[in-house]
């Protein structure tokens, strides 16, 4: 599989689930943009992948946003390639989900994707290419404790339907990963809340995460990244609006 003359932009690049992305993009052949807060992290990514480059951004302000594509365009031209991965997950009892709660979920997870969506859409419009939202099996079930969070994952299931129908004869594809539990520092901080509510050790609290994964094991984010780049690829030219669950069979889609 090659991606070679394409630029892919990933965001929330520097770690986790978005630098196994942008390493497996670069491995293909792309020229990748990493995009996030961290700007340590990003500079570490990129030095890992030669001939990428790194733009920080708030992925909730317009403005942010609008400045770092413009500076991915200038260093790497047209993107052809967009993978919204940039995410956050905060746990509370609905009735202590304040407005602040509520709000923070919807526009780091949806928002978010919708306004980077925005920003490259003039260059897939005119060139084609592939979108990819990195979603959570939240977007596809409900789970106690996270109601902002699974709306929010909903949110991006269902943009993801919508543009997909949209842009179908633009020779460009939307599509959705829906990781299950996954080793990365996001699951590391949702470990650390349960054992501090509830006294359980770690290893205690990651095997109950890893329950709910019928093959009782967490997903790798190369396994992620690898669902991400078939859909990138010519192969997946006719897969477009799909919410891929990456879950050890925890959710299944008819």
């Amino acid at each position: 599989m090659t991606l070679a003359g394409q630029h892919a932009v990933v965001t929330g690049g520097g770690s986790g689930i978005g630098a196994a992305i942008a390493g497996s993009l670069h491995s293909a052949g792309a020229t990748v943009t990493l995009l996030g807060r961290n700007a340590g992290r990003l500079a570490a990514q990129a030095q890992r992948l030669p001939g990428s480059h790194y733009q920080t951004v708030d992925v909730i302000s317009e403005e942010s946003v609008r400045r770092a594509f413009e500076a991915a365009r200038a260093s790497s031209g047209p993107i052809s390639v967009l993978v919204n991965n940039a995410g956050q997950a905060a746990s509370a009892p609905a009735l202590a989900t304040d407005l602040k709660l509520w709000q923070q979920m919807l526009d780091v997870n949806l928002t978010g994707t919708w306004l980077c969506t925005h920003a490259a859409l003039p260059d897939l419009l005119e060139y084609g290419g592939r979108i990819v939202n990195i979603a959570s099996t939240a977007g596809l079930v409900g789970y106690s404790y996270v109601s902002a969070y699974v709306a929010a994952k909903h949110g991006v299931i269902g943009l993801t339907r919508a543009l997909a129908l949209e842009l179908a004869t633009r020779n460009i594809t939307v599509n959705a990963v829906c990781p299950g539990y996954t080793e990365t520092d996001l699951l590391a901080g949702a470990i650390q809340n349960i054992t501090r509510k509830t006294g359980r050790s770690e290893e205690e609290a990651r095997a109950e995460l890893a329950k709910s994964n019928p093959q009782r094991r967490l997903v790798q984010p190369q396994e992620v990244a690898d669902a991400v780049l078939w859909l990138c690829n010519p192969s997946a030219g006719s897969v477009t609006g799909q919410a891929i669950a990456i879950a050890g069979g925890e959710v299944m889609v008819g």
